[in-house]
C-alpha cells in the first residue's frame, strides 16, 4: 500500500463519520454552536471597531486664524496646515458658519442670538492621522503655522478613544482564543467517545503492524470533514443571524445612530475565517482524541 492513500483514508474517514451518526451529529452541532458564538463576538468587535474609527475620524483640532487676515491669507493658512506632519485634512469654518452653529447650539437663549459674526475668528477644523500625538500636532500648528494664533484640542477625548480601541482589541482576541480552545476540547472529547468504541480495532491494527500514521489519518479526515461541514452550516446560520439583527437595529428609533457593516461587503473574509476555524477545531480535536490510543 502506498505511504499515503488519499482515497482509502478519505473513504475510511467518511465511513467512520456515518457509522457513528449520532456522535458525528453531536460533534457538528457543538462545533457550529462554537463557531457562531466566536463569529458573533468577532462581528460585534469588528462593528465596534468601525464605529470607533468613524468617531475618531470626526475628532478635530480647532486652529483659530488671526482676525485681521483677509480671505486670501486665510486660505494660505489652510494650505500651510495641510503640509504639517500628522495632519490628514483640514476644513475652513468661517466666522458666519461658526456663528450659525453657535446660535443653533444656544437656540432659545436670547443672549446668544443676533450677535455680530465679527466677534468670532475664522478657524480650521484639523483632522489627524494619529490621535495619540494630537497634542503635539496642535502645538506644532501653533508654533510653526503663521496666522494660527490659538488652538483647541481635547487630549482626554483622544486618549479615551485610544484606550477603548486597545481594550476592545485585547478583550476580543482573548475571548476568541478561549472559545477556540474550549471548542477543541469539546470536539476532542466527543470524538474520543467514538474512538473509544474502536479501541479494540485500533489495538488489532497495531498488532498486525499498522503504523500510527496509518491509523491516525482516517481520524484526521473525519475531523476535517466534521470541521468543514460545521463551518458551512455555521457560516449560513451566522449570516441569517447577522442580517436579522441588522434589520432589527435599522428599524429601531433609538439605535439608528449605530453603524452596522453590510454583511455582503465582508462575507468572503468571514467565510474564510469560519472555514479555517472549523477545520482547525475538527482536525485538532481528532488529533487530540487519538493520541491516547496511539500512545504517542
Amino acid at each position: 500500500m502506498r505511504k499515503h492513500d488519499f482515497s482509502y483514508f478519505f473513504g475510511e474517514g467518511m465511513r467512520n463519520m456515518f457509522s457513528h451518526g449520532f456522535m458525528s451529529f453531536a460533534a457538528v452541532g457543538i462545533t457550529v454552536a462554537c463557531l457562531v458564538v466566536m463569529g458573533t463576538f468577532s462581528l460585534v468587535a469588528y462593528n465596534a471597531q468601525v464605529q470607533l474609527q468613524q468617531l475618531e475620524s470626526e475628532y478635530e483640532i480647532l486652529a483659530f486664524v488671526e482676525e485681521t487676515y483677509d480671505d486670501a491669507q486665510v486660505q494660505a493658512v489652510g494650505r500651510a496646515i495641510e503640509k504639517r506632519p500628522n495632519v490628514k485634512s483640514c476644513e475652513l469654518i468661517t466666522k458666519e458658519e461658526a456663528m450659525k452653529t453657535y446660535e443653533e447650539q444656544y437656540e432659545g437663549d436670547s443672549l446668544f442670538q443676533n450677535l455680530d459674526p465679527e466677534i468670532l475668528r475664522d478657524r480650521y477644523a484639523v483632522y489627524v492621522d494619529d490621535l495619540s500625538i494630537s497634542g503635539d500636532t496642535a502645538q506644532d500648528l501653533l508654533d510653526n503655522v503663521e496666522g494660527v494664533v490659538k488652538v483647541r484640542v481635547d487630549e482626554d477625548i483622544a486618549g479615551g478613544f485610544i484606550t477603548l480601541r486597545n481594550v476592545a482589541g485585547v478583550v476580543c482576541i482573548a475571548l476568541i482564543a478561549i472559545l477556540l480552545l474550549v471548542s477543541v476540547f469539546i470536539i476532542s472529547n466527543t470524538i474520543k467517545l467514538t474512538t473509544f468504541d474502536r479501541r479494540d480495532e485500533i489495538a488489532i491494527m497495531k498488532m498486525v503492524g499498522a503504523t500510527n500514521g496509518f491509523i491516525r489519518w482516517p481520524f484526521v479526515y473525519e475531523g476535517f470533514m466534521i470541521g468543514l461541514l460545521s463551518a458551512v452550516l455555521g457560516f449560513a446560520l451566522q449570516w441569517l443571524l447577522y442580517e436579522s439583527v441588522a434589520k432589527s437595529l435599522a428599524m429601531s428609533d433609538r439605535l439608528q445612530l449605530l453603524t452596522i457593516v453590510d454583511f455582503t461587503s465582508i462575507w468572503q473574509p468571514v467565510a474564510a475565517i469560519f472555514a479555517v476555524a472549523g477545520i482547525l477545531i475538527g482536525v485538532g480535536g481528532s488529533l487530540t482524541a487519538i493520541r491516547k490510543f496511539l500512545r504517542v
